[in-house]
């Protein structure tokens, strides 16, 4: 081999060295920055700890001057809500480039496949070269010389067998990447930008992910500021870039498995109107779950309030500020709830439908406006005033048989 070849083998034995200084041989489990990370406070890198059921929670934390020396911890963290907020650095450091890179990957093994046919073809010449040499070595021989004609027939067979066998293996090569054409650019891009979906699949392979990290990252210095809640981190990139970073650290109680936004956003317009039992009703009937995918409960919506800091329902609130429900508001101005929902659906009067199967929530000032006083009005009077006069209306006799 060559010398570059020895020295990389050599580098990437000392990598996976775990002591002191190197990241450790890449491993299966769920931490995806394990190896990377260093303390700010003493300079140690930090342990990953597993736990739960499935063994599935991920806690960094840098313990190795307590267990060595009994001295002060330094600093542990989640690790789920962590690897996440690196994950969208990572791709966004990826994405611009995956495209490219795809594409010269898929011209590479291009270029290898032709290669290779190119070895074999050369194998080919070699080998019908050495079964013409034996069978012009067979035609010159004494055909008395029973003991030398059949040595040099055996070498002919032999020489035509390898001719047919090189010629098995480039037909079947051929064949078996003709069935795969190689993706366009357009497949290419459309990939690029799933990148995130690929790489968050259950099918992904860890390792891989974590080969392509330290692809791209020679280590991470973390602190914790606990004042501020956050972790401040100093990616050192392997092209020589540094890029310090802020990342809200996970609270006590919270877990990996968040609450979606929209979901978070539609309790924050339903507690205008709604108690926290009526709130879970409607999240389950819009078949809206919690982060874990469970139904709903009072006790999760006031879990999840408590979390984001919402207030619950006050009536005496909700009265002030002129919060409404459609009937409700139907009825403050006397029209039927059917005409008021034509009349939002229509854009008129502007109303609220945080969830697909929970209640529209109006407010009084949406009401006050001169679109919708004018709505109103014409309603009244086409109630009052009917399209045709009386007088000129018919009457129609029904059988009562």
């Amino acid at each position: 081999m060559s010398w570059e070849q020895f020295e990389k083998i050599q580098s990437l034995i000392a990598e996976n060295n775990s002591g002191w200084g190197q990241t450790g041989a890449i491993q299966s489990g769920s931490a995806l920055l394990v190896g990377l990370l260093r303390c700010r406070r003493c300079g140690r890198r930090l342990g990953v700890v597993y736990s739960g059921t499935h063994g599935n929670v991920v806690r960094y934390a840098c313990h190795r001057a307590w267990m060595d020396n009994g001295e002060p911890r330094c600093i542990a963290f989640g690790g789920m809500s962590f690897d996440n907020a690196m994950t969208k650095v990572i791709l966004g450091v990826v994405e611009p480039g995956a495209m490219e890179a795809a594409v010269l990957a898929s011209e590479e093994e291009g270029r290898k496949q032709d290669e290779v046919v190119e070895a074999l073809r050369r194998d080919l010449e070699a080998a019908r070269y050495a079964a013409q040499r034996a069978q012009k070595q067979y035609d010159a021989a004494d055909p008395e010389n029973r003991l030398v004609a059949d040595e040099l027939e055996r070498r002919w067979n032999h020489a035509l067998e390898r001719v047919q066998e090189i010629e098995s293996r480039i037909a079947e090569h051929v064949h078996r990447h003709d069935r795969t054409p190689a993706a366009s650019r357009e497949e290419f891009e459309a990939l690029a930008s799933e990148l995130e979906s690929i790489w968050n699949s259950p099918e992904a392979d860890m390792r891989l992910k974590k080969r392509i990290v330290r692809t791209l990252i020679q280590e991470i210095v973390v602190d914790v500021d606990a004042e501020a809640g956050e972790l401040i981190l100093i990616i050192h990139w392997k092209g020589g870039v540094h890029t310090e970073l802020r990342i809200p650290r996970r609270r006590r109680g919270q877990n990996g498995s968040q609450t979606s936004k929209d979901t978070v956003d539609a309790v924050k317009v339903l507690v205008r109107i709604c108690s926290d039992d009526w709130i879970a009703a409607a999240l389950n009937r819009s078949n809206l779950r919690t982060g874990r995918g469970n139904y709903w409960t009072k006790e999760r919506v006031v879990s999840l309030r408590t979390y984001y800091e919402i207030p619950c329902y006050d009536a005496k609130r909700c009265a002030a500020e002129g919060w409404m429900t459609l009937t409700t508001a139907a009825k403050h101005v006397g029209i039927s709830d059917r005409t008021l929902r034509l009349a939002i659906d229509r854009g008129e009067i502007e109303a609220e439908h945080p969830v697909s199967c929970g209640p529209w929530v109006l407010n009084r000032r949406a009401l006050e406006t001169e679109v919708a006083k004018q709505l109103v009005e014409r309603i009244r009077q086409g109630q009052r005033k009917p399209t045709i006069p009386s007088s000129q209306q018919e009457n129609f006799d029904f059988s009562t048989t």
